[in-house]
């Protein structure tokens, strides 16, 4: 077989499993967001068949076949990334027994239905059988793909950021956690009163101000669509890529700031190169730089005073008064500084160690040293310890996060990641686009996404994440520059 017959053969092979693998994307969205209960069964089957076929598809041996017939040395960076990515799906695929690959699925499809109507009832007991058999399988999928020297939780942790590890990532935390709590201290050793909201924010103007939010920062609707869930998430790419969020009548940030950070993922894939379509370079890198994209619109971007002072009128406009005087008392309010027990509703400061938590206790559950019976008395102990406060319901504890009921163990990680990567890359467009908060105070995003498309969007996976955070910003990922903003944006904020 010659190099350019290997390459045609396997490009139109991973073109198929693409569109086979976007397939199952919608068969779990519509789980999540419109499928009717009476069919968690039925999906946990398709679920199940959808995983076989894939797992057949990549694990097989025509990818070994025309892999080494290629020659690397003569393609472009994006046919040498598809060489790459392709050999790194083939080679965990075909350590992955068929029955192993299967199994997780049906088990994941049946466990998303128990985890919901756990944390509804709060009612930890009912969810710990089918957590266990998660554990298990995701041990055992573990075991087949480390390579050696590799731990389990490691090999786990590639799938999500290729080419870091736990030790790595404990490092840098270790570090970040540092600044944060000095700079919660402060905080807590200089109070200001700064108001929450009050009342009642009617669900209409919610959704509609939110469909605003998602235009304002270039989502494009005739690609996507807007729709209510659970636990908000993004799916799809290019030209079909929808965002969910979720209405709390008391508590209108929830919605509009759920829906911004959907808008980051949906804007990274919805700015994917086209011409690298159906192709492993034309993909996200991984997903700290996918949660880059979304902590940088929500953060960076929709919690800044430019952004806020933009976003007040139109509070006003969609539900009155509802009790904040100015723009700077409203920006004060989104960014108040409080230990709270929901990660996705963290501030700023606190949210890091929220992730923490979560990569501590599933590092212990991956190596057999927690038993899933005794996690959620780890979990209150550990929230206790780093935030001060008694978890009062599980809801607000172990239950509250979809990651683990899906099987998605060395997720967490990636979003302190992302809160880093988008530090940098933060300061790095402002230094390269110069002021932007003008054109922001407008409701005006179109630069810095612009350069994000440039920088982040476009390259795909070409290059993996740390070299692509090196490009484009001219440094390898530190903490640093995300400690240096947060502790400017705070410190003026709380007149520290």
């Amino acid at each position: 077989m010659n190099h350019a017959d290997a390459y045609a053969g396997l490009m139109a092979h991973l073109r198929q499993t693409a569109a086979l693998s976007g397939v199952a994307g919608l068969l779990n969205w519509d789980q999540e967001a419109v499928m009717p209960p009476g069919g968690a069964e039925q999906r946990a089957e398709q679920a199940g068949a959808m995983s076989a076929v894939l797992h057949e598809r990549r694990s097989d041996p025509r990818i070994a076949e025309w892999l080494d017939a290629i020659d690397p040395a003569s393609l472009d960076d994006a046919g040498r990334a598809n060489v790459r990515e392709a050999r790194r799906y083939h080679d965990h695929a075909v350590m992955i027994p068929k029955e192993l690959a299967e199994a997780t699925a049906k088990a994941t499809a049946r466990a998303h239905r128990l985890w919901a109507q756990a944390r509804a009832d709060d009612d930890v007991p009912a969810f710990l059988p089918a957590l266990t058999e998660i554990i298990g399988l995701v041990r055992e999928r573990a075991q087949f793909v480390a390579a050696d020297g590799q731990s389990s939780y490691d090999a786990l942790l590639d799938e999500f950021e290729p080419g870091t590890s736990a030790s790595e990532i404990s490092a840098i935390f270790a570090r970040l956690r540092a600044g944060l709590t000095e700079l919660r201290q402060r905080i807590a050793d200089k109070p200001r009163e700064i108001p929450t909201l009050t009342g009642s924010f009617a669900r209409a103007g919610q959704l509609a101000l939110a469909e605003e939010l998602a235009k304002r920062f270039g989502y494009d609707e005739q690609s996507g669509r807007i729709d209510l869930v659970v636990h908000p998430f993004c799916s799809g790419t290019r030209g079909d890529v929808r965002i969910t969020t979720r209405v709390d009548e008391a508590d209108p940030f929830n919605c509009l700031y759920s829906t911004v950070h959907e808008t980051g993922h949906a804007l990274y894939e919805q700015g994917l190169d086209p011409a690298l379509a159906w192709q492993p370079a034309g993909n996200h890198v991984s997903m700290g730089v996918h949660e880059s994209q979304s902590r940088f619109c929500e953060n960076q971007i929709g919690r800044s005073r430019a952004f806020c002072g933009w976003l007040y009128p139109r509070m006003v406009d969609a539900f009155g008064d509802f009790g904040i005087a100015d723009a700077d008392t409203f920006y004060a309010t989104v960014n108040r500084v409080a230990p709270g027990y929901i990660r996705t509703e963290a501030d700023e400061v606190h949210y890091n160690l929220h992730i923490m938590l979560r990569f501590e206790l599933e590092q212990a559950l991956i190596a057999g040293h927690l038993a899933p019976a005794d996690l959620e008395a780890a979990w209150n102990d550990r929230f206790a310890a780093d935030f001060g406060v008694a978890v009062d319901k599980p809801s607000n504890g172990v239950l509250q996060d979809v990651h683990w009921s899906a099987g998605l163990f060395g997720y967490f990680p990636t979003y302190t990641l992302g809160n880093i990567y988008a530090g940098c890359l933060d300061a790095a467009m402002r230094r390269d686009l110069g002021d932007v908060d003008t054109e922001i105070a407008g409701g005006d995003t179109t630069r810095p996404i612009a350069w994000m498309r440039e920088k982040i969007h476009r390259p795909g996976a070409i290059h993996l994440p740390v070299e692509l955070i090196t490009r484009a910003t001219g440094s390898a990922p530190t903490e640093q520059p995300l400690l240096d903003y947060l502790n400017a944006k705070f410190g003026a904020l709380y007149d520290l």
